[in-house]
């Protein structure tokens, strides 16, 4: 048996690739011999630039790769927990306006919007995957801690946006799966100021977060469309 990792797609699009797990992913399909287009922000010399806060940005970018469709995978890669004038709230007495809509445009609002725009690039006649970077934290029914309102919130928006995606997706594209997944915690700068209680067989670097994220995307199957995937391929409750 062969140890060379296989092709999951032939031509791939990274948003959010200048990040530590959408560089990993890029990385990691490129080594499975997939033609990667890596978005983000800056753009680069191996970047095409999108602002999943800005809906221009991410329509340009899109049309800027109509000629070089279809694609069998989309992995959506950006999200914010923190910021330097945001932190997770503790208690209620922390909610602000302007860091909810801050979480929201940056883990809902971007995401939806690049669904939108991107979705008619993937093949239509085979398999073909849109996936969403998502969090455990977004369920509601494993919320047992509370606190973290705005990154829960919208992560569990994101969740409802990928499952009505999914729904309708289905509807004309039955060969399209829309996947949320929760790559468990990465060591990163998203996860830095949170990983002392995090036990170390579970602090991921990105090159293992993307690996086992990409395994669980290839063994995605018709009945997990529209699920919250977790990185061990574990389906999380809504």
């Amino acid at each position: 048996m062969s140890d060379e990792p296989t092709i999951l797609a032939r031509k791939a699009i990274i948003v959010g690739a200048s990040g530590g797990i959408g560089a990993a992913l890029a990385q990691a399909l490129r080594r499975r011999g997939c033609d990667v287009i890596a978005l983000s922000r800056g753009g680069g010399k191996e970047s095409l630039t999108l602002d999943i806060e800005d809906e221009e940005s991410i329509e340009s970018a899109a049309g800027k790769l109509q000629d070089r469709a279809p694609f069998d995978l989309i992995i959506i890669a950006t999200g914010m927990l923190h910021a330097p004038k945001v932190q997770p709230e503790k208690t209620y007495r922390d909610l602000n306006p302007a860091a909810l809509a801050q979480y929201f445009a940056l883990n809902a609002t971007g995401p939806a919007l690049v669904a939108r725009y991107f979705l008619p690039l993937l093949e239509r006649r085979q398999r073909a995957v849109f996936a969403v970077l998502s969090a455990r934290v977004g369920s509601v029914s494993d919320n047992r801690l509370g606190g973290w309102y705005g990154y829960r919130a919208s992560k569990a928006a994101l969740n409802m946006i990928v499952k009505c995606l999914a729904i309708e997706v289905s509807r004309t594209r039955p060969n399209t799966l829309c996947l949320a997944l929760h790559p468990g915690t990465v060591d990163t700068p998203l996860s830095k100021p949170f990983q002392k209680s995090v036990p170390s067989d579970r602090l991921f670097s990105g090159g293992q977060a993307a690996e086992r994220l990409l395994g669980v995307i290839e063994a995605a199957s018709a009945d997990d469309n529209g699920r919250l995937l977790a990185w061990d391929g574990s389906v999380i409750a809504p």
